[in-house]
């Protein structure tokens, strides 16, 4: 596997990325929140790209994973630019088709509206824009907004480890960077995958998402039994087969 692995300075942050060598256009899996390279979805593309002799880049946000940086003091604004920043240092010219899971999803479209001609597909895998103003914000109790209010900084119970930070100016970068209010302008094919049980993002927001793109190749894929993490075997293989169609059109 002709994989390497570079860290690219940004902001005084040492951002933590792995480029696999191949065709493109190259797959750029953008994580969760509170994710990383290194979780199932991305090594599972990771290795269908080698298989396939496709070109892949994996990458940490600040504070996120390998990355440095301290998670506290990221916002959706300065991720998204994180992103951007290590697309421009491994692969800054070649078409792209972005993966984005969860939050990742709205940093995808953030960086789509960048990347212009170069946004090859976009595949959203459980996508969640604008989750700090429609899901965060409006589950705080009056003790948690107190504690926003008294030390901008709460810690919510996470189901998947230790408490996550959440503090108020990842809160107001997130209301600056919404999307989901007007037309998202994406011309390149976007697919969305979205699991209905999913317990974290209402799995109406994929139908949101695709009434805003303003392209006309948009589909949506309603998984009935599927959970926000779409990590089982037939999930991987969905998104697989979602990702690689997509790679196959670009590149005929």
């Amino acid at each position: 596997m002709d994989e390497s692995v570079a860290r690219i300075g940004a902001n005084g942050t040492s951002l933590a990325c792995a480029l696999l060598r191949g065709a493109g256009p190259v797959v750029v899996f953008l994580p969760g929140f509170a994710s990383d390279m290194q979780g199932t979805k991305a090594l599972f593309l990771r290795d269908e790209c080698a298989a396939r002799g496709r070109a892949m880049l994996r990458l940490d946000y600040s504070g996120h994973g390998q990355s440095g940086g301290r998670f506290e003091e990221g916002t959706i604004g300065r991720w998204a630019d994180d992103a951007a920043e290590v697309i421009a240092a491994m692969v800054p010219e070649q078409k792209l088709v972005l993966v984005g899971s969860s939050m990742g999803g709205w940093i995808g479209l953030l960086l789509a509206r960048r990347l212009g001609a170069r946004l090859a597909g976009f595949v959203g895998i459980a996508a969640a824009p604008d989750f700090t103003a429609e899901l965060m914000e409006p589950a705080f109790d009056d003790a948690a907004r107190a504690a926003l209010a008294r030390d901008g900084i709460l810690h919510l119970p996470n189901p998947y480890g230790a408490p996550t930070p959440i503090t108020a100016a990842l809160l107001e970068d997130g209301r600056r960077n919404l999307v989901l209010g007007g037309p998202i302008p994406i011309d390149a094919p976007v697919r969305l995958i979205q699991g209905q049980r999913d317990a974290e993002v209402p799995w109406r927001t994929a139908l949101r998402i695709a009434e805003a793109v303003t392209g006309e190749d948009v589909r949506v894929t309603l998984v009935k039994d599927g959970e926000h993490r779409l990590s089982r075997p037939q999930d991987l293989a969905l998104i697989g087969a979602e990702v690689f169609s997509l790679r196959a059109g670009a590149a005929s």
